[in-house]
């Protein structure tokens, strides 16, 4: 890693404002290395949830009182900075879910539910997180529709011309991770949405990993919905955002009824509310979105550019030494790829390792990474995964390789 980039991070300001990273775990100082579950939290998340629950707190929308109306700028506020940070053409196309999975859901529930038949095919890649796979089963159930699955190869890539062959007149929709939580795979957006439109199919964009690590442009990728979760992107748990283009909500019939997302309501009919409020039934996760929105800010004052760049860096330093290791196999080697890495050693069960690893103080996860078909495709029940943030450094990778060689001479 370049000691010139670190320093043009401000990397010591950065990491300072993690508190949570000040702590020991077992007698050594934390080293996380799990971004890939969830993401630590600035001070400036903390405190804008602190302050909105001390001085701003009442409902939005609904009242006419100083404290509502302050409260409902600051939520509408938080949806601006979302479709800034996305350049969604408009705050309508920005709908407030309680993370990437309900998203993934309301899609499945509202759209495909109405737009798609029995023989219908939703294209989705191997390497998807569960939560990208189970909704179009169940859809499959409800409907008789065919789930065809787009195989990677051995490095844990897709190939366009595989794409290419799969698609056809029947493709209605085509649901693809952005970035591979078990892989780190960084899949070639733009080109698979041009492929997929070329039939007419619509195109779901799972960008919960990759909304942390590099910056999104849902115009320029013309994806037709987008999805992601606050809490991989140094945001509060219970929030994220649904983008979809403004004609498909329009059509679209709401995903819950309640409160909010309704215009006016008799025992014989309701009219719904407009754009984006008729997918927001109940009052919502008001401080999850402040939350949300400072940590966009967040992203946006580094510079997610910087941040990809460094977390390359850094990438290439852990792969370099992962691989000096004896009997250790990383498992998925895409040549675009972010900062995951997932590996196993021979003779040793993932869960051993990870167990004994944070007896150092060094959290990494083990597991299939709600990801079970990427391991069937390598035929491991698990891997060992260091997920990487922008408050990682060198010392973190070294520390990791210590604890690696430390449970190797225990296990082995």
């Amino acid at each position: 890693m370049s000691e010139a980039l670190e320093e043009n991070l401000d990397f010591s300001l950065i990491r300072a404002q993690f508190p949570i990273l000040d702590q020991t775990e077992n007698g050594h100082p934390l080293v996380y290395l799990d971004n890939g579950a969830t993401s630590q939290k600035p001070l400036c998340v903390i405190e804008s949830i602190d302050t909105y629950y001390r001085l701003q707190n009442a409902n939005v929308h609904r009242g006419v009182y100083g404290l509502s109306e302050r409260a409902t700028e600051l939520y509408e506020g938080a949806r601006e900075t979302a479709r800034s940070f996305l350049n969604a053409r408009s705050t309508k196309e920005v709908v407030f879910v309680r993370g990437t999975t309900e998203a993934i859901n309301l899609v499945a529930q509202s759209w495909a539910r109405v737009n798609l038949k029995e023989d219908d095919e939703v294209i989705v890649t191997e390497m998807e997180h569960h939560s990208n796979i189970v909704p179009w089963q169940l859809l499959r159930e409800q409907l008789g529709i065919r789930l065809t699955v787009l195989r990677i190869n051995q490095k844990g890539e897709v190939c366009l011309n595989a794409l290419k062959g799969l698609v056809s007149k029947k493709t209605k929709l085509l649901a693809v991770t952005h970035m591979s939580n078990a892989l780190g795979s960084i899949n070639p957006i733009k080109e698979m949405v041009e492929i997929a439109h070329s039939v007419g199919a619509k195109v779901l964009v799972d960008g919960a990993q990759a909304t942390p690590h590099m910056a999104v442009n849902v115009q320029d990728l013309d994806c037709d919905f987008y999805a992601l979760s606050g809490h991989k992107m140094y945001g509060p748990t219970g929030i994220g955002i649904l983008y979809a283009k403004e004609a498909l909500l329009e059509a679209m019939p709401p995903y819950q009824g309640g409160g909010d997302m309704i215009y006016s309501v008799t025992f014989e009919k309701t009219e719904y509310n407009v754009l984006p409020y008729k997918f927001e039934a109940g009052t919502p996760h008001i401080a999850g979105a402040i939350g949300l929105a400072a940590a966009m800010d967040f992203l946006n004052e580094i510079g997610l550019d910087r941040i990809a760049a460094y977390e390359a860096e850094l990438l290439t330093y852990a792969t370099e030494q992962l691989k000096q290791i004896e009997g250790l196999k990383i498992i998925g080697e895409a040549e675009h790829k972010g900062g995951v890495i997932s590996f196993i050693v021979e003779g040793i069960h993932p869960h051993d390792m990870a167990t004994l690893m944070d007896q150092d103080g060094v959290a990494v996860r083990a597991s299939h990474h709600c990801a079970m078909p990427v391991m069937q495709h390598f035929n491991v029940p698990a891997t060992v995964r260091a997920s990487f943030g922008v408050y990682n450094n060198r010392d973190d990778i070294d520390r990791l390789v210590i604890a690696i060689e430390e449970a190797k001479a225990m296990l082995l």
